[in-house]
């Protein structure tokens, strides 16, 4: 017999996925403890999951699978092979019609687009601070994307306007903010993307001196102290409106102990395994609860209540990392809402994290 765990670990499906399907009646455990309701699972099972993870990653709908699994034990393969065609019918309708509103978009784009601008016929050129600007990059490197297909997310923004360099990073499933204050700038709002290397070494240079020189010339940007320099090509894309994304709804704010909640998310309870829906990786997650009394708590369970905020455990470590203090804001919102780590004492930095859905 095999607990839900491992069942969860063998098949490739989540435990709430398994809870799922008992409930709905598809996969049920051979024999569930009547005093504990714990889950377990016949040896045979293990290939009906098996089989059922695979249909899931497929996207086939719950009640085709439902079909696939009984004729699959009775041994009715015509029905599998005629239940497995219609729906990757299904699919590669789906998936002309989207090429199609692809296609339609890519046009809208084109016609918004702006001439070419990363070609500055003016250099900027300001002095930052050194620690500031070092704080700020070790406050936003962990959320820097590595995704190929996302080249413009595969770097740091720093934007520039008026006595303020905002510095940002994100993968799309989180974000991070910082800033450090400026001097010698007085034109319009300017942006560069800089590559991930070039910040890293960027970083390496900012120890020793009060201030830096930032400079950046038509495609180049570069970081100069008074003995060396680091410069390169800026990234060539466009960086999403950063602004427009943290703009999160009002919610309930909890001042957390960070070394106690750090060891709290380190040894509590971990759903292992669950897949994201936005990219089907599978990740660790934290199931996080703000209690009555303003705590913040990592919870066993969460299949049943609307206050259970699911997050990806290795990135919520990070951002408290990032974080840099002793106490730290989480901001809660609806369990669909990202989350929000704040510094008490710098409102200015901050980084968000998204949820991760549980399927019930």
């Amino acid at each position: 017999m095999r607990s839900i765990g491992e069942m969860a670990r063998d098949s490739g499906l989540g435990v709430s996925a398994l809870r799922f399907y008992d409930r709905a009646g598809v996969v049920v455990p051979a024999w569930v403890d009547p005093v504990s309701g714990y889950r377990w699972y016949g040896p045979e099972q293990l290939e009906e999951a098996r089989l059922l993870a695979r249909l899931r990653r497929a996207g086939m709908p719950l009640a085709d699978i439902r079909l696939v699994l009984a004729s699959w034990s009775s041994a009715d393969t015509d029905l599998v092979r005629k239940l497995l065609q219609a729906h990757l019918r299904r699919l590669e309708s789906g998936l002309s019609e989207a090429r199609s509103e692809f296609s339609t978009l890519r046009a809208l784009l084109e016609r918004r687009e702006k001439p070419m601008t990363s070609l500055r016929t003016v250099p900027v050129r300001l002095t930052v601070s050194t620690p500031e600007l070092a704080a700020a990059l070790d406050a936003v490197r962990f959320a820097a994307g590595t995704d190929p297909e996302l080249p413009m997310l595969g770097g740091v923004l720093f934007d520039i306007e008026g006595g303020v360099l905002h510095v940002v990073a994100t993968d799309r499933y989180r974000m991070a903010v910082a800033q450090a204050d400026t001097t010698g700038h007085g034109g319009p709002r300017e942006q560069v993307i800089v590559p991930l290397p070039l910040a890293d070494a960027m970083r390496a240079l900012l120890s020793g001196e009060e201030s830096v020189q930032l400079s950046v010339d038509g495609d180049r940007v570069s970081l100069e102290t008074r003995d060396r320099q680091t410069a390169g090509p800026c990234l060539d894309h466009d960086f999403p409106d950063y602004r427009r994304l943290v703009h999160l709804p009002a919610g309930r704010r909890a001042l957390v102990d960070v070394p106690a909640f750090r060891e709290a998310v380190e040894t509590g309870p971990v759903r292992a395994g669950e897949v994201r829906k936005q990219d089907g990786m599978a990740c660790d997650l934290s199931v996080l609860k703000v209690m009555a009394d303003g705590t913040v708590t990592v919870c066993e369970d969460g299949d049943d209540d609307p206050d259970h905020v699911a997050v990806n455990r290795e990135f919520l470590l990070h951002a408290l990392a990032a974080g840099a203090r002793d106490q730290l804001i989480l901001e809660f919102g609806a369990p669909t809402a990202p989350i929000a780590i704040r510094r008490p004492d710098d409102e200015d930095t901050f980084s968000v994290l998204m949820p991760v859905h549980l399927e019930n």
